[in-house]
Protein backbone atom coordinates (compact mmCIF):
# COMPACT_ATOMS: atom_id res chain seq x y z
CA UNK A 1 0.00 0.00 0.00
CA UNK A 2 1.27 3.45 -0.75
CA UNK A 3 2.03 6.11 1.81
CA UNK A 4 0.47 9.21 1.11
CA UNK A 5 3.47 12.16 1.64
CA UNK A 6 1.63 15.57 0.83
CA UNK A 7 -1.80 16.80 0.21
CA UNK A 8 -2.53 20.10 -1.76
CA UNK A 9 -4.20 22.71 0.01
CA UNK A 10 -7.41 23.38 -0.91
CA UNK A 11 -7.84 20.24 -2.55
CA UNK A 12 -11.04 17.52 -2.86
CA UNK A 13 -8.38 15.70 -0.70
CA UNK A 14 -8.01 18.05 1.92
CA UNK A 15 -11.57 19.02 1.64
CA UNK A 16 -12.31 15.32 3.22
CA UNK A 17 -9.85 15.28 5.62
CA UNK A 18 -7.21 13.16 4.31
CA UNK A 19 -3.61 13.47 5.97
CA UNK A 20 -0.30 13.42 4.55
CA UNK A 21 0.78 9.97 6.32
CA UNK A 22 -2.18 8.39 5.64
CA UNK A 23 -1.91 5.04 3.94
CA UNK A 24 -4.08 4.61 0.79
CA UNK A 25 -5.57 0.82 0.91
CA UNK A 26 -8.49 1.26 -1.78
CA UNK A 27 -10.40 2.91 -4.03
CA UNK A 28 -14.09 2.38 -4.33
CA UNK A 29 -13.11 -1.53 -2.63
CA UNK A 30 -10.58 -2.54 -5.24
CA UNK A 31 -6.89 -2.43 -3.49
CA UNK A 32 -4.17 -0.11 -4.89
CA UNK A 33 -0.78 -1.28 -4.93
CA UNK A 34 0.89 1.43 -7.52
CA UNK A 35 0.11 4.40 -9.72
CA UNK A 36 -1.37 2.36 -12.39
CA UNK A 37 -4.23 0.73 -9.57
CA UNK A 38 -4.24 4.69 -8.82
CA UNK A 39 -5.05 6.68 -11.71
CA UNK A 40 -7.78 3.41 -12.87
CA UNK A 41 -9.41 3.57 -10.14
CA UNK A 42 -9.65 7.12 -9.54
CA UNK A 43 -11.61 7.95 -12.71
CA UNK A 44 -14.93 7.38 -11.50
CA UNK A 45 -17.15 10.93 -10.38
CA UNK A 46 -17.61 9.24 -6.53
CA UNK A 47 -15.07 7.93 -4.62
CA UNK A 48 -14.62 6.03 -1.69
CA UNK A 49 -10.90 6.02 -0.08
CA UNK A 50 -10.05 3.47 2.50
CA UNK A 51 -6.87 4.55 4.49
CA UNK A 52 -5.01 3.54 7.34
CA UNK A 53 -4.09 6.21 9.90
CA UNK A 54 -2.17 5.02 13.17
CA UNK A 55 -4.13 2.41 14.73
CA UNK A 56 -7.29 3.62 12.71
CA UNK A 57 -8.81 1.92 9.45
CA UNK A 58 -11.21 4.77 7.75
CA UNK A 59 -12.93 5.98 4.71
CA UNK A 60 -13.57 9.16 3.03
CA UNK A 61 -15.81 9.98 0.46
CA UNK A 62 -14.90 12.23 -2.61
CA UNK A 63 -17.25 14.23 -5.68
CA UNK A 64 -15.68 14.92 -8.67
CA UNK A 65 -15.06 15.25 -12.16
CA UNK A 66 -14.01 11.79 -13.55
CA UNK A 67 -10.79 13.10 -14.83
CA UNK A 68 -10.39 15.01 -12.09
CA UNK A 69 -7.23 15.07 -9.60
CA UNK A 70 -7.74 14.89 -5.99
CA UNK A 71 -4.45 16.63 -4.66
CA UNK A 72 -2.25 13.51 -3.43
CA UNK A 73 1.05 12.97 -3.30
CA UNK A 74 3.03 10.13 -3.03
CA UNK A 75 6.81 9.09 -2.38
CA UNK A 76 7.74 7.88 -5.92
CA UNK A 77 5.98 8.45 -8.95
CA UNK A 78 5.22 4.74 -9.30
CA UNK A 79 4.39 5.12 -5.86
CA UNK A 80 6.25 1.81 -5.71
CA UNK A 81 9.57 0.82 -5.96
CA UNK A 82 11.01 0.06 -9.97
CA UNK A 83 10.22 -3.50 -10.57
CA UNK A 84 14.43 -4.69 -10.85
CA UNK A 85 15.16 -7.01 -13.98
CA UNK A 86 15.84 -10.20 -13.75
CA UNK A 87 17.30 -11.25 -16.64
CA UNK A 88 20.91 -12.13 -17.51
CA UNK A 89 20.79 -10.73 -21.13
CA UNK A 90 24.30 -11.69 -22.96
CA UNK A 91 23.94 -8.09 -24.59
CA UNK A 92 22.72 -6.37 -22.16
CA UNK A 93 24.66 -2.55 -22.16
CA UNK A 94 24.59 -1.77 -18.46
CA UNK A 95 26.51 -4.50 -17.80
CA UNK A 96 29.30 -3.04 -19.99
CA UNK A 97 29.18 0.22 -18.06
CA UNK A 98 32.71 1.65 -17.55
CA UNK A 99 33.16 1.65 -13.25
CA UNK A 100 32.57 4.71 -11.37
CA UNK A 101 29.82 6.12 -12.74
CA UNK A 102 26.60 7.46 -10.96
CA UNK A 103 25.24 4.56 -8.97
CA UNK A 104 21.61 4.62 -10.57
CA UNK A 105 23.22 4.34 -14.13
CA UNK A 106 23.89 0.48 -12.91
CA UNK A 107 20.15 -0.05 -12.00
CA UNK A 108 18.48 -2.57 -14.68
CA UNK A 109 14.69 -1.76 -14.69
CA UNK A 110 12.05 -4.48 -16.38
CA UNK A 111 8.94 -2.77 -15.17
CA UNK A 112 5.46 -2.68 -17.61
CA UNK A 113 4.21 0.54 -15.36
CA UNK A 114 7.70 2.16 -16.87
CA UNK A 115 5.99 0.45 -20.71
CA UNK A 116 2.83 2.46 -20.09
CA UNK A 117 4.07 5.81 -18.60
CA UNK A 118 7.43 6.07 -20.30
CA UNK A 119 7.49 3.87 -23.87
CA UNK A 120 10.38 1.86 -21.92
CA UNK A 121 10.95 -2.08 -23.16
CA UNK A 122 9.93 -4.66 -21.10
CA UNK A 123 10.50 -8.48 -21.29
CA UNK A 124 7.42 -9.66 -19.99
CA UNK A 125 9.69 -12.01 -17.70
CA UNK A 126 9.03 -11.16 -14.13
CA UNK A 127 5.01 -10.93 -14.85
CA UNK A 128 2.43 -13.18 -13.91
CA UNK A 129 -0.71 -14.24 -15.02
CA UNK A 130 -2.49 -11.66 -13.11
CA UNK A 131 -0.57 -8.56 -14.39
CA UNK A 132 -1.17 -9.37 -17.60
CA UNK A 133 -4.98 -9.48 -16.50
CA UNK A 134 -4.59 -6.15 -15.00
CA UNK A 135 -3.16 -5.08 -18.56
CA UNK A 136 -6.17 -6.21 -20.11
CA UNK A 137 -8.93 -4.53 -17.77
CA UNK A 138 -6.88 -1.28 -17.77
CA UNK A 139 -6.90 -1.45 -21.24
CA UNK A 140 -2.83 -0.24 -21.10
CA UNK A 141 -1.60 0.26 -24.30
CA UNK A 142 0.97 -0.13 -26.08
CA UNK A 143 3.14 -2.45 -24.27
CA UNK A 144 6.54 -2.28 -25.44
CA UNK A 145 8.11 -5.29 -25.47
CA UNK A 146 11.58 -6.44 -25.71
CA UNK A 147 11.16 -9.69 -27.73
CA UNK A 148 14.88 -10.60 -29.59
CA UNK A 149 13.54 -13.98 -30.14
CA UNK A 150 10.44 -16.31 -30.55
CA UNK A 151 12.38 -19.21 -30.02
CA UNK A 152 11.74 -20.41 -26.64
CA UNK A 153 15.11 -22.12 -26.39
CA UNK A 154 17.05 -19.49 -27.73
CA UNK A 155 15.07 -16.54 -25.77
CA UNK A 156 15.82 -18.82 -22.65
CA UNK A 157 19.79 -18.67 -23.75
CA UNK A 158 20.41 -14.95 -24.91
CA UNK A 159 18.05 -13.90 -21.31
CA UNK A 160 19.43 -16.46 -19.14
CA UNK A 161 15.74 -16.51 -17.25
CA UNK A 162 14.05 -20.01 -17.34
CA UNK A 163 10.75 -17.83 -17.88
CA UNK A 164 11.77 -16.23 -20.80
CA UNK A 165 10.27 -18.61 -23.62
CA UNK A 166 7.06 -19.65 -21.58
CA UNK A 167 6.34 -15.61 -21.28
CA UNK A 168 6.04 -15.63 -24.74
CA UNK A 169 2.07 -16.94 -24.80
CA UNK A 170 1.64 -13.68 -23.22
CA UNK A 171 2.04 -11.67 -26.60
CA UNK A 172 -1.17 -13.82 -27.99
CA UNK A 173 -3.15 -12.94 -24.92
CA UNK A 174 -2.58 -9.31 -24.87
CA UNK A 175 -2.76 -9.34 -28.84
CA UNK A 176 -6.35 -11.37 -28.82
CA UNK A 177 -7.68 -9.01 -25.93
CA UNK A 178 -6.93 -5.78 -28.44
CA UNK A 179 -3.68 -4.85 -27.02
CA UNK A 180 -1.28 -2.86 -29.06
CA UNK A 181 2.20 -4.04 -28.93
CA UNK A 182 5.37 -2.75 -30.26
CA UNK A 183 8.23 -5.28 -30.61
CA UNK A 184 11.79 -4.94 -30.30
CA UNK A 185 14.92 -7.42 -30.97
CA UNK A 186 18.47 -6.28 -30.43
CA UNK A 187 20.29 -8.57 -33.06
CA UNK A 188 23.15 -10.44 -32.15
CA UNK A 189 25.72 -11.82 -34.71
CA UNK A 190 25.54 -15.62 -34.84
CA UNK A 191 22.46 -15.79 -32.06
CA UNK A 192 19.30 -14.24 -33.07
CA UNK A 193 20.09 -13.38 -37.24
CA UNK A 194 20.06 -15.34 -40.24
CA UNK A 195 17.33 -17.85 -39.75
CA UNK A 196 16.16 -16.97 -36.00
CA UNK A 197 15.70 -13.19 -37.30
CA UNK A 198 13.45 -14.97 -39.89
CA UNK A 199 11.40 -16.69 -37.55
CA UNK A 200 11.00 -14.14 -35.15
CA UNK A 201 9.84 -11.60 -38.25
CA UNK A 202 6.90 -14.02 -38.93
CA UNK A 203 5.62 -15.06 -35.61
CA UNK A 204 5.35 -11.39 -34.78
CA UNK A 205 3.77 -11.13 -37.91
CA UNK A 206 1.27 -13.62 -37.03
CA UNK A 207 0.49 -10.90 -33.96
CA UNK A 208 -1.00 -7.76 -36.59
CA UNK A 209 -2.54 -5.88 -35.93
CA UNK A 210 -1.60 -5.69 -32.15
CA UNK A 211 1.77 -5.77 -33.17
CA UNK A 212 1.99 -2.54 -35.32
CA UNK A 213 5.46 -2.47 -35.04
CA UNK A 214 9.08 -3.74 -34.52
CA UNK A 215 12.35 -2.40 -34.41
CA UNK A 216 15.77 -4.22 -35.13
CA UNK A 217 19.03 -3.00 -33.46
CA UNK A 218 22.28 -4.51 -33.58
CA UNK A 219 23.70 -5.33 -30.09
CA UNK A 220 25.34 -1.58 -28.60
CA UNK A 221 28.86 -2.96 -27.37
CA UNK A 222 31.36 -1.27 -25.60
CA UNK A 223 35.02 -1.94 -24.45
CA UNK A 224 34.37 -3.46 -20.97
CA UNK A 225 32.90 -6.81 -21.91
CA UNK A 226 35.91 -8.66 -19.98
CA UNK A 227 34.56 -12.10 -18.69
CA UNK A 228 31.09 -11.22 -20.88
CA UNK A 229 29.71 -13.53 -23.85
CA UNK A 230 31.89 -13.32 -26.87
CA UNK A 231 29.85 -10.99 -29.25
CA UNK A 232 31.06 -9.25 -32.55
CA UNK A 233 29.49 -6.29 -34.22
CA UNK A 234 28.36 -6.30 -37.47
CA UNK A 235 30.42 -5.47 -40.52
CA UNK A 236 29.33 -2.61 -42.94
CA UNK A 237 28.76 -5.79 -45.44
CA UNK A 238 26.55 -7.43 -42.63
CA UNK A 239 24.41 -4.64 -41.96
CA UNK A 240 23.52 -4.04 -45.56
CA UNK A 241 22.45 -7.98 -45.66
CA UNK A 242 20.58 -7.30 -42.14
CA UNK A 243 18.55 -4.15 -44.23
CA UNK A 244 17.99 -6.54 -47.32
CA UNK A 245 16.73 -9.29 -44.98
CA UNK A 246 14.21 -7.10 -43.48
CA UNK A 247 12.80 -5.50 -46.52
CA UNK A 248 12.35 -8.81 -48.27
CA UNK A 249 10.20 -9.76 -45.12
CA UNK A 250 8.24 -6.64 -45.47
CA UNK A 251 7.58 -6.99 -48.95
CA UNK A 252 5.83 -10.42 -48.73
CA UNK A 253 4.11 -9.05 -45.53
CA UNK A 254 2.88 -5.82 -47.45
CA UNK A 255 1.42 -8.10 -50.32
CA UNK A 256 -1.09 -10.11 -47.81
CA UNK A 257 -1.61 -6.94 -45.15
CA UNK A 258 -2.95 -3.39 -45.87
CA UNK A 259 -1.61 -0.48 -43.78
CA UNK A 260 -4.44 2.15 -42.74
CA UNK A 261 -3.80 4.15 -46.01
CA UNK A 262 -4.52 1.55 -47.72
CA UNK A 263 -1.28 0.65 -48.93
CA UNK A 264 0.80 -2.60 -48.23
CA UNK A 265 1.74 -2.55 -44.43
CA UNK A 266 5.43 -2.35 -43.23
CA UNK A 267 5.98 -4.21 -39.91
CA UNK A 268 9.73 -4.66 -39.33
CA UNK A 269 12.15 -1.01 -38.90
CA UNK A 270 16.13 -1.38 -39.28
CA UNK A 271 17.46 1.20 -36.56
CA UNK A 272 19.44 4.11 -38.47
CA UNK A 273 22.84 2.62 -37.24
CA UNK A 274 22.06 -0.07 -40.08
CA UNK A 275 21.93 2.53 -42.59
CA UNK A 276 24.70 4.25 -41.45
CA UNK A 277 27.59 1.32 -40.96
CA UNK A 278 26.26 0.00 -44.05
CA UNK A 279 26.76 2.86 -46.29
CA UNK A 280 23.11 2.19 -47.65
CA UNK A 281 20.93 5.35 -48.01
CA UNK A 282 18.71 6.37 -45.59
CA UNK A 283 14.42 5.90 -46.28
CA UNK A 284 12.27 9.15 -46.75
CA UNK A 285 10.41 10.27 -44.31
CA UNK A 286 7.31 8.53 -45.66
CA UNK A 287 9.00 5.04 -44.90
CA UNK A 288 8.61 5.55 -41.35
CA UNK A 289 4.91 6.68 -41.53
CA UNK A 290 3.88 7.85 -37.69
CA UNK A 291 7.54 6.88 -36.64
CA UNK A 292 6.21 4.30 -33.90
CA UNK A 293 9.83 3.35 -32.89
CA UNK A 294 11.23 6.55 -33.05
CA UNK A 295 12.93 6.30 -29.32
CA UNK A 296 14.33 3.14 -30.58
CA UNK A 297 16.83 4.98 -32.52
CA UNK A 298 14.16 4.14 -35.66
CA UNK A 299 13.84 7.02 -38.23
CA UNK A 300 15.77 9.76 -36.16
CA UNK A 301 18.14 10.60 -38.79
CA UNK A 302 15.50 10.88 -41.32
CA UNK A 303 13.06 12.49 -39.36
CA UNK A 304 15.41 15.38 -38.57
CA UNK A 305 16.61 15.82 -42.11
CA UNK A 306 12.49 16.18 -42.84
CA UNK A 307 11.99 18.75 -39.65
CA UNK A 308 15.18 20.95 -40.52
CA UNK A 309 14.09 20.82 -44.54
CA UNK A 310 10.36 21.97 -43.53
CA UNK A 311 11.69 24.81 -41.10
CA UNK A 312 14.24 25.95 -43.88
CA UNK A 313 11.64 26.34 -46.74
CA UNK A 314 9.92 28.77 -44.25
CA UNK A 315 12.60 31.16 -43.85
CA UNK A 316 12.88 33.82 -46.23
CA UNK A 317 15.67 35.67 -48.17
CA UNK A 318 15.39 38.38 -45.51
CA UNK A 319 15.63 35.88 -42.69
CA UNK A 320 18.65 34.30 -44.02
CA UNK A 321 20.99 36.99 -44.82
CA UNK A 322 20.49 38.69 -41.40
CA UNK A 323 21.95 35.07 -39.74
CA UNK A 324 25.89 36.41 -39.15
CA UNK A 325 27.57 33.95 -36.46
CA UNK A 326 30.43 31.52 -36.11
CA UNK A 327 28.74 28.39 -34.24
CA UNK A 328 30.18 24.88 -33.90
CA UNK A 329 28.52 21.77 -33.26
CA UNK A 330 29.72 18.60 -31.60
CA UNK A 331 28.49 15.53 -32.28
CA UNK A 332 28.71 11.55 -32.13
CA UNK A 333 29.72 9.41 -35.14
CA UNK A 334 26.38 7.93 -36.16
CA UNK A 335 25.19 11.44 -36.79
CA UNK A 336 28.09 13.31 -38.18
CA UNK A 337 27.43 13.35 -41.62
CA UNK A 338 23.51 13.65 -41.52
CA UNK A 339 24.48 17.00 -39.12
CA UNK A 340 27.47 17.91 -41.88
CA UNK A 341 24.59 17.76 -44.98
CA UNK A 342 21.81 19.78 -43.30
CA UNK A 343 24.83 22.14 -42.05
CA UNK A 344 25.91 22.71 -44.95
CA UNK A 345 22.18 22.98 -46.90
CA UNK A 346 21.88 25.85 -43.67
CA UNK A 347 24.79 27.91 -44.83
CA UNK A 348 24.33 28.07 -48.43
CA UNK A 349 20.81 29.95 -47.67
CA UNK A 350 22.04 32.40 -45.08
CA UNK A 351 25.64 33.50 -46.86
CA UNK A 352 27.01 34.87 -43.28
CA UNK A 353 26.35 32.16 -41.04
CA UNK A 354 29.40 29.79 -40.96
CA UNK A 355 28.81 26.64 -39.11
CA UNK A 356 31.92 23.96 -37.67
CA UNK A 357 30.91 20.38 -37.04
CA UNK A 358 33.47 17.87 -34.78
CA UNK A 359 32.70 13.99 -34.80
CA UNK A 360 33.55 13.04 -31.02
CA UNK A 361 34.65 9.52 -30.93
CA UNK A 362 33.64 7.40 -27.75
CA UNK A 363 36.32 7.18 -25.58
CA UNK A 364 34.84 6.88 -22.36
CA UNK A 365 32.97 4.03 -23.78
CA UNK A 366 34.76 2.44 -26.55
CA UNK A 367 34.28 -0.47 -28.51
CA UNK A 368 31.45 0.44 -31.22
CA UNK A 369 29.33 3.30 -29.26
CA UNK A 370 28.82 6.07 -31.86
CA UNK A 371 25.68 7.32 -30.86
CA UNK A 372 25.31 11.57 -29.97
CA UNK A 373 23.43 10.62 -26.91
CA UNK A 374 26.64 8.34 -25.07
CA UNK A 375 28.80 11.37 -25.16
CA UNK A 376 30.78 12.56 -22.38
CA UNK A 377 31.46 16.03 -21.32
CA UNK A 378 35.09 14.61 -21.36
CA UNK A 379 35.46 13.51 -24.62
CA UNK A 380 33.87 16.17 -25.92
CA UNK A 381 36.43 18.85 -24.31
CA UNK A 382 39.33 16.60 -25.00
CA UNK A 383 38.20 16.82 -29.35
CA UNK A 384 37.27 20.36 -29.27
CA UNK A 385 40.33 21.23 -26.41
CA UNK A 386 42.47 24.29 -29.17
CA UNK A 387 39.63 24.53 -31.99
CA UNK A 388 38.07 27.29 -32.83
CA UNK A 389 34.57 27.18 -31.94
CA UNK A 390 33.13 30.32 -32.80
CA UNK A 391 30.50 31.89 -30.98
CA UNK A 392 28.80 29.23 -29.16
CA UNK A 393 29.27 25.59 -29.30
CA UNK A 394 26.03 23.24 -29.64
CA UNK A 395 25.15 20.15 -28.48
CA UNK A 396 22.11 17.68 -28.72
CA UNK A 397 20.46 17.88 -25.00
CA UNK A 398 20.10 14.09 -25.29
CA UNK A 399 23.58 14.11 -24.04
CA UNK A 400 22.67 15.22 -20.46
CA UNK A 401 20.79 13.18 -17.95
CA UNK A 402 16.87 14.21 -17.65
CA UNK A 403 17.69 17.10 -14.93
CA UNK A 404 19.24 18.37 -17.97
CA UNK A 405 22.76 19.28 -15.12
CA UNK A 406 24.84 16.63 -15.63
CA UNK A 407 26.90 14.79 -18.79
CA UNK A 408 27.25 10.75 -18.43
CA UNK A 409 30.92 10.94 -16.50
CA UNK A 410 29.46 13.86 -13.94
CA UNK A 411 30.70 17.13 -15.89
CA UNK A 412 28.32 19.88 -15.89
CA UNK A 413 27.78 22.21 -18.78
CA UNK A 414 29.15 24.88 -16.90
CA UNK A 415 32.15 23.01 -16.51
CA UNK A 416 33.02 22.08 -19.96
CA UNK A 417 32.22 25.80 -21.29
CA UNK A 418 34.66 26.99 -18.46
CA UNK A 419 37.42 24.29 -20.34
CA UNK A 420 36.45 25.60 -23.91
CA UNK A 421 36.14 28.82 -22.93
CA UNK A 422 33.12 29.34 -25.35
CA UNK A 423 29.20 29.27 -24.22
CA UNK A 424 27.41 26.16 -24.69
CA UNK A 425 23.65 25.61 -25.40
CA UNK A 426 21.64 22.53 -25.87
CA UNK A 427 18.83 21.78 -28.80
CA UNK A 428 16.41 19.20 -28.61
CA UNK A 429 16.65 16.52 -30.73
CA UNK A 430 14.04 18.12 -32.98
CA UNK A 431 14.91 19.50 -36.83
CA UNK A 432 13.42 22.87 -36.26
CA UNK A 433 15.24 23.14 -32.92
CA UNK A 434 18.52 22.52 -34.75
CA UNK A 435 17.46 25.09 -37.08
CA UNK A 436 16.98 27.67 -34.83
CA UNK A 437 19.81 27.07 -32.40
CA UNK A 438 22.47 27.47 -35.46
CA UNK A 439 20.57 30.21 -36.45
CA UNK A 440 20.40 32.11 -32.77
CA UNK A 441 16.98 32.43 -32.97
Amino acid sequence: MPEITGVLPHSRAARAGVLAGDWLLEINGHPIRDVLDYRFRLAEERIVLKLHRGPEIIEVSVKKNVYDDIGLEFGTPLMDKKHRCENGCVFCFIDQNPPGMRETIYFKDDDSRLSFLHGNYVTLTNMKDEDIDRIIEMRISPVNVSVHATNPDLRVRMMKNKRAGQVLGYLRKLADAGIALRGQIVLCRGLNDGDELDRTMKDLGELWPAMDSVSVVPVGLTAFREGLYPLEPFSPEECGAVIRQIERFNGEFGRTHEAEDGGPARLIFPSDEFYVKSGVPLPPDEFYGDYPQIDNGVGMLASLIHEFRSALSLMDDGECEAVDRTVSVATGEAAYGTISMLARELESRCPMLKIRVFPVKNRFFGGEVTVTGLLTGGDIAARLEGEDLGEVLLLSRTTLRAEGDLFLDGMTPEELSKRLGVPVEFADNDGAALLDALCGM
